[in-house]
C-alpha cells in the first residue's frame, strides 16, 4: 500500500461520517415520501455537502499542522481541495446523463430522488474499490501512471470531438438486453423497481433507469479516478475528496436540472480539464507541475466555460 497520512482511526471516522450523513438523507428526509425536490431544498443540501467537505479539509489541515508540520498540512489540504474541485466538476457530466435518462424514460420528478440515492450508493462502492485498486497498481507499477495519463488525454480529446453529440439510447446494448430478457411493465408503480402480476415478477421502468445510472456511474468512475491520481497518490486524500464530491451529486442534480441547458459549453471545459490532467500525468517524471498551478489551471478552465455558457445563453 502506498504512503498515506490516513491512520486507521481517520479511515474509520470518515466512513462513519459518511454513513451518518447518508442515514440522515435516507431515513429522516425520506419520511417526506416521494416528492419533487424544490430548488430551495436542493440549494440547502448542496450547501451542506460543500460546507461539510470544506470543514473536513480544515480539520485535516489543523490536525496535520499540529502533528506533522505546516508544510505537510498545506500540501495535503491543497491536494484535497484540488481533487475535490476536479471530481466535483467531472460529476457535472453525470448530471447531463441523468437528465437524458430521466427525460427519455419520462421519470416523474417526485420519483427521481430515490433512484438517484441508490445511484449515489452504488457510485460510492464502485469508486472505493477502484481507488484501492488504483493505489495498489501505482504503488507496484509506476508506469501505470503513464497509462492513466494516456487514457485521460484520449478521453479528453474524444469528449471535445463528441461534446455536441447526443447518444441514441435505443441502440444502447444494455437497454436492449433488458428489454429482450425481462418482463417490463408499461407504466411506473410509484418508486418500486419490481411488482408482481398474477404471480409473475415484472421490472418497472424505474429499474431500467437504475441499471443505466449505475452503469454510467461506473463509466464516469473510470474517467475520474485516474484524474485525481494525477494530483496525489495518497489513498486517503483520493478517497475522501472523491466521496465528498459524489455525496453532493444528487443535490447538485436537482439544483441544476432546470438550468443545465445554459451550461452546454461546460462539456468542452471538462474535456480540456481531462486533457490537461492526462498531460500532467504523462510528463510527471520530466516536468513537475505544482499542485497550486494545476488548481489554478483547472479553476480557470471551468470558470471560463461557465461564464461563456451563461453569456451565450443569456436572454436577449
Amino acid at each position: 500500500m502506498p504512503e498515506t497520512i490516513g491512520t486507521w482511526w481517520m479511515w474509520l471516522g470518515f466512513i462513519l461520517l459518511v454513513i451518518v450523513m447518508l442515514a440522515v438523507d435516507m431515513f429522516m428526509l425520506g419520511r417526506q415520501g416521494a416528492h419533487k425536490v424544490s430548488p430551495k431544498e436542493a440549494a440547502a443540501w448542496s450547501g451542506v455537502w460543500v460546507m461539510t467537505a470544506l470543514l473536513f479539509n480544515a480539520g485535516l489541515w489543523w490536525y496535520l499542522d499540529g502533528s506533522a508540520g505546516r508544510e505537510l498540512a498545506n500540501q495535503k489540504a491543497l491536494e484535497f481541495f484540488t481533487g475535490y474541485l476536479i471530481e466535483k466538476s467531472l460529476a457535472v457530466d453525470n448530471i447531463f446523463v441523468f437528465l437524458m435518462l430521466f427525460s427519455y424514460f419520462a421519470v416523474p420528478a417526485e420519483y427521481q430522488r430515490r433512484v438517484l440515492l441508490y445511484g449515489v450508493l452504488g457510485a460510492i462502492v464502485m469508486r472505493a474499490v477502484m481507488i484501492l485498486l488504483g493505489a495498489w497498481l501505482i504503488a507496484k507499477f509506476h508506469w501505470v501512471l503513464y497509462l492513466f495519463g494516456l487514457f485521460l488525454l484520449v478521453t479528453g480529446i474524444k469528449m471535445l470531438v463528441f461534446a455536441g453529440h447526443e447518444p441514441d439510447l435505443e441502440k444502447n446494448p444494455i437497454l436492449r438486453w433488458m428489454r429482450g430478457h425481462l418482463n417490463i411493465t408499461g407504466q411506473y408503480h410509484g418508486e418500486r423497481f419490481f411488482v408482481l402480476k398474477n404471480g409473475v415478477r415484472y421490472a418497472t421502468p424505474m429499474f431500467l433507469v437504475l441499471v443505466l445510472i449505475e452503469v454510467s456511474d461506473l463509466i464516469f468512475a473510470v474517467d475520474s479516478i485516474p484524474a485525481i491520481f494525477a494530483i496525489t497518490g495518497d489513498p486517503f486524500i483520493v478517497f475522501t475528496s472523491n466521496i465528498f464530491a459524489i455525496l453532493g451529486l444528487r443535490a447538485l442534480y436537482f439544483l441544476l436540472a432546470d438550468v443545465a441547458g445554459r451550461f452546454h459549453l461546460l462539456k468542452y471545459g471538462l474535456a480540456l480539464v481531462l486533457a490537461f490532467i492526462g498531460t500532467k500525468m504523462l510528463v510527471v517524471d520530466f516536468v513537475k507541475i505544482p499542485i497550486a498551478l494545476a488548481l489554478a489551471v483547472v479553476a480557470l478552465i471551468l470558470a471560463a466555460s461557465v461564464v461563456l455558457s451563461l453569456l451565450k445563453t443569456r436572454p436577449r
